[in-house]
């Protein structure tokens, strides 16, 4: 399994905006082969941080080539960002626990 932690502050003013692209996004995300999930947090101080899932390297990179991802990307830089910083990483060890 490949995860990446995506932190980042968005500009004031475009939630609204952001939101509906990322809802776009989403729906691409989950139809790729290898999505796993995608959860996001978000701090008292407007840092978000989300977290994805996907089973391979290779699948998590045809997610970050998609074209419509890609473009999204520049949009983002463009226009939604303030800040943010991306680790992609593979477990040093995975462990779960479910009651």
């Amino acid at each position: 399994m490949v995860m990446v932690v995506f932190r980042s502050k968005l500009r004031p003013g475009v939630e609204k905006e952001f939101g509906e692209l990322a809802d776009k996004m989403m729906e691409i995300a989950e139809s790729m082969p290898g999505f796993v999930s995608y959860k996001v947090f978000q701090a008292e101080d407007g840092e978000r941080a989300s977290i994805i899932h996907f089973e391979t390297k290779e699948q998590l990179q045809a997610w970050r080539t998609q074209p419509e991802h890609l473009a999204a990307q520049q949009r983002g830089r463009e226009s939604f960002y303030e800040e943010y910083s991306l680790i992609v990483s593979e477990p040093y060890r995975d462990n779960d626990f479910e009651r």
